[in-house]
């Protein structure tokens, strides 16, 4: 998917637009016009709002119409009619000096949701932002473009993955929130599909069975974004997201899931429009069936390009089945691949040309190698870049064309910090990039420290520096001399409230290969 456009336009959008909707681009509105009256709705705003994908003129608003919202027919509790919904930009949170705003339809077929593409705002500026539909008014969200081309201030991201709804609470979003971080990079598992498991290790329930239908889906989103904490989150800062595999199936591998199941391709297709629904995401995004297009690039400014990468719907089938294996001999083939082979193109030629300072790779699972067996036999992860070996020297070698080239990962429930090689067994090799791997937000339970599975990974892998298995997040502090990685956790998600501290923080000078501890 080409980059992020930067037309300096005002547009007022309902994404997707479809035929049977209004052209909402004459619909976009002074900052002082008033909503129009109609017949009013009990608290649609239920789920809040959010804002995604910034560039430097513009950013994408999200909102859904949901007085219901965990209807079991997924529709929210709304009628089956367009709704009008008015939607504001300000340069203040009191709403006094507000510079954008406009119409978009709220239509049934894409369950209430609003996605506006705003344009015309200011690079590098926060912004608030708010929705407004029959006599109601949303919360009011924080946003911030991104700065203009050229520019190498500072920034400050923040790296989140793995929120299981049963396993705790998302304590580590409102903690998330509290530091306003400029971006959040979701790196997958926004949700799990599984039906609830009642277990000791479960704080709370989901809803409903196993999700397989586009109702499912739809209602299992809503029960995540009725979370206050992770509101809060969506509410502090622009996201910019990317699934992994609980967003559908847990492990699936492009048409092929976990279990074989009738129609595979139906499911992922509803699974993909409830995520384009319930997320901030750009109408380049709006999934043509069972296919997402999601893999794309932000800039901001001249400091930082963030690739983000889709490593399930064009990868190989798992090798030697999706656990961790001794000894698999097919892992070896050198045309499986994670990527695809037009994502790996387009992620080679975006490394080979970018300008940055620091090129972030925002992908999903394990890139270094990571042996979790003590002696000479390695058991290695079949369903991360383990089991893909020559696809990720590919990555690798892409990855030498860049400044500084920094893997950022989620998926494992841990927070690690690694060294990157061409070969991972030949410790001589010099270092090509480095990983900065975050925990989960609740997936895991409390976690621990240190465990005995733990101590046998460090052992076995010199190039991984230091691993924590408790819940929490990664802050990136970016200028245009470091990189910064601060891996927080917290005591504890079964009970809310949880205090977070920072347990390792690892720096990058410009040019340098390789982590340091600080």
């Amino acid at each position: 998917m080409p980059s992020l456009g930067r037309r300096e336009l005002l547009l007022a959008a309902a994404v997707p637009l479809v035929p049977a909707l209004p052209d909402l681009r004459s619909r976009s509105s002074s900052p002082s016009s008033s909503p129009p009256s109609s017949s009013a709705l009990h608290a649609p705003f239920t789920l809040g709002v959010a804002s995604g994908d910034p560039w430097a003129t513009g950013v994408v608003l999200w909102t859904r119409l949901a007085p219901d919202p965990l209807a079991p027919d997924g529709l929210g509790g709304m009628p089956r009619r367009p709704v009008t919904v008015h939607w504001q930009v300000a340069e203040d949170p009191s709403f006094a000096r507000v510079v954008r705003g406009g119409y978009a339809v709220a239509d049934p077929a894409w369950a209430h949701t609003v996605h506006v593409e705003v344009r015309g705002l200011r690079p590098g500026a926060e912004y608030s932002y708010r929705f407004r539909a029959e006599g109601h008014v949303s919360p009011v969200g924080r946003t911030r473009t991104a700065p203009a081309a050229g520019w190498t201030g500072a920034a400050r991201f923040a790296v989140a993955s793995c929120a299981n709804y049963e396993d705790g609470f998302f304590t580590a979003y409102r903690r998330l929130a509290e530091e306003q971080p400029d971006l959040v990079l979701h790196l997958g598992d926004y949700l799990y599909e599984s039906p609830q498991e009642p277990g000791p290790g479960h704080v709370r329930g989901h809803l409903g069975r196993e999700t397989r239908t586009l109702a499912d889906y739809r209602q299992r989103h809503a029960q995540y974004r009725l979370d206050p904490d992770l509101q809060a989150a969506h509410a502090a800062a622009p996201w910019a997201v990317v699934p992994d595999d609980h967003e559908v199936d847990a492990n699936w591998a492009g048409f092929t899931p976990q279990v074989p199941e009738r129609d595979f391709a139906a499911r992922r297709a509803a699974a993909f429009r409830a995520y384009y629904e319930h997320l901030p995401l750009r109408r380049a995004s709006v999934p043509r069936g069972p296919d997402l297009p999601i893999h794309r690039r932000l800039a901001w400014g001249d400091l930082a390009t963030v690739h983000l990468l889709d490593t399930r719907q064009h990868r190989s089938d798992q090798a030697c089945g999706d656990t961790r294996v001794i000894g698999c001999g097919a892992r070896q083939a050198p045309g499986r691949t994670m990527l695809g082979s037009a994502q790996e193109q387009w992620l080679d030629e975006g490394l080979a040309g970018s300008g940055a300072r620091w090129d972030l790779i925002a992908q999903q699972v394990f890139l270094a190698q990571k042996d979790s067996w003590p002696g000479p036999e390695k058991e290695l992860a079949m369903d991360a870049w383990d089991g893909y070996p020559a696809a990720r020297a590919r990555l690798l070698r892409s990855a030498t064309q860049a400044r500084n080239p920094v893997v950022l990962t989620g998926d494992v429930h841990r927070h690690y910090a690694a060294d990157l090689r061409l070969d991972p067994d030949d410790l001589s090799a010099p270092v090509v990039a480095s990983e900065v791997v975050t925990t989960s937000i609740s997936s895991g339970g409390d976690g621990a420290e240190r465990t005995a599975f733990t101590d046998v990974q460090l052992a076995e892998n010199p190039h991984l520096h230091w691993v924590d298995s408790r819940r929490g997040y990664v802050v990136l502090h970016l200028d245009r001399h470091t990189l910064r990685a601060e891996h927080r956790v917290l005591d504890r998600v079964s009970r809310p409230g949880a205090r977070v501290h920072t347990a390792a923080r690892f720096e990058l000078a410009d040019g340098q290969r390789g982590l340091r501890r600080v």
